[in-house]
């Protein structure tokens, strides 16, 4: 089996899928004063849209991870591939926010695609090589983030947010087709694969050392999560205006995916040699000063530019977290790992936009910047600490650490 055919391809599917998604993401609460929601109320609207889609997926996620064990990860991915575009299609004709409401719902049971993928690269890359596959798979998870803001922009600014479901459902489509054709899914033991969805839960609530990654997946995406849905509103209130907000808004939403592309490998790289707790550490207190110093941030040059900083340090979070995660597991469990990290994901992104909409509601955008700053410099607090008591928590270590002692 060539691991690198299916690294590669895998990413590319992934950036495909990345795009798609933040061709249509970011922009949800403008496309929802389109449709008929008012101003006074696009706020809970937004935290209802960005949030139903992560609760049905994180409660399937765990299913849909066992299920790739046991029928094959790369069946999974085209499942979800197909399945999401045909959702992102129908995005392109509701005509009320309830509607948009059941389209993201079923959104939600669509979902699965990046972990399948994720897990097909966990098995196939040799050891050493671990950390680096997983950060290439998050650059180009980043880069997606990029192409699909700036694309998705562009669309909704030319031709209206319409047009810009349909091509995210023909992109999501061609990849899939791609992983179809390309991909070779290593084997695996079925004997591994007997018991429950519990018993599952069980094994995975006695390790430690992974429900200490699922919690920080949880927080840190929770805290990305409150900012997501209020990007382009708060752009808007930087430059006075709506007009051309999409355009703007999609810029800077990029900013922080252009710096993550250009780290995440650099990240992996680091992790490999210096260890992933320190990593976390360094990459939660980077991520959390540029964040806070957000709120003080009175133009949008000066809001880009720190975005940009913020989007250098808080991508090297997640290969962490995710080699940490994989390294206390056996390569046969691969798909339900990804499973429980995809529920811990989903509910952090299921809990961010109601917090997000809570807290600017009552204390407007800009002082949301002080709540998730200080909880990632909170996390990296939580990360150290834990590194100097490490024999208390944990009931394995990764071996990415090991080695380096």
């Amino acid at each position: 089996m060539n691991w690198r055919r299916n690294l590669w391809t895998l990413a590319l599917a992934v950036m495909l899928s990345g795009s798609s998604y933040t061709m249509v993401i970011p922009f949800l609460p403008l496309y929802l004063l389109d449709i008929g929601a008012s101003p006074d109320n696009v706020n809970m609207w937004s935290g209802l849209v960005f949030s139903s889609t992560f609760l049905v997926a994180a409660v399937l996620a765990p299913y849909w991870g066992r299920c790739a064990d046991r029928s094959g990860r790369r069946r999974m991915v085209m499942r979800a591939g197909f399945s999401l575009a045909v959702v992102y299609f129908l995005g392109a004709f509701v005509r009320n926010p309830v509607e948009l409401l059941i389209v993201r719902l079923l959104q939600g049971f669509a979902n699965g695609f990046v972990p399948a993928a994720m897990s097909i690269v966990a098995t196939s890359a040799p050891k050493e090589h671990l950390g680096f596959s997983l950060g290439i798979m998050q650059t180009t998870l980043l880069i997606g983030g990029i192409i699909g803001p700036l694309f998705g922009g562009t669309l909704s600014h030319i031709f209206g947010m319409r047009l810009s479901f349909v091509i995210a459902a023909v992109i999501i489509f061609c990849g899939t087709v791609m992983v179809g054709r390309l991909v070779i899914e290593p084997e695996t033991n079925p004997e591994s694969q007997e018991g429950s969805i519990m018993d599952d839960l069980k094994t995975a609530f006695a390790n430690h050392r992974l429900m200490q990654m699922l919690f920080l997946l949880f927080a840190v995406q929770a805290v990305a999560m409150v900012l997501q849905p209020l990007i382009a509103l708060y752009v808007a209130e930087l430059q006075g205006s709506i007009e051309g907000v999409a355009l703007t808004a999609g810029i800077i939403y990029s900013l922080a995916g252009i710096a993550g592309a250009i780290a995440a490998p650099q990240w992996g790289r680091l992790g490999q040699r210096q260890g992933f707790a320190k990593i976390l550490v360094i990459a939660f207190a980077g991520a959390g000063i540029f964040n806070l110093a957000q709120f003080w941030a009175e133009n949008i040059i000066e809001f880009s530019v720190l975005q940009f900083l913020y989007g250098l340090f808080v991508v090297g979070v997640f290969p962490a977290i995710n080699t940490i995660a994989v390294s206390c597991t056996d390569a046969n469990s691969q798909g339900r790992v990804f499973g429980l990290t995809t529920t811990a994901n989903q509910f952090g992104s299921m809990t961010g936009p109601l917090i997000g909409g809570a807290l600017s509601s009552w204390l407007g955008i800009k002082a949301v910047f002080l709540f998730t700053g200080s909880m990632l410099l909170l996390l990296g607090g939580l990360v150290l600490f834990n590194r100097f008591h490490r024999d208390a928590p944990g009931n394995c270590r990764p071996a990415s650490d090991v080695s380096n002692e």
